[in-house]
């Protein structure tokens, strides 16, 4: 029960595809992958990216 199947991951992707659209599921993923680029970045830095802004002032 704790892993999802391929079946249950294509009525997944099918949700989504009927909730958003077409035209918007580029845009979601891209705002997905900047979220996690800033994500890793902050846990590879150890400090979030505000208090690095402040430091720089």
């Amino acid at each position: 029960m704790g892993r999802l199947g391929v079946t249950e991951i294509l009525v997944i992707l099918a949700i989504v595809l009927l909730l958003f659209g077409g035209k918007k599921i580029p845009e979601l993923m891209k705002g997905l992958g900047s979220g996690i680029k800033e994500f890793k970045n902050a846990a590879k830095d150890g400090q979030p990216a505000d208090k690095k802004e402040e430091e720089i002032k």
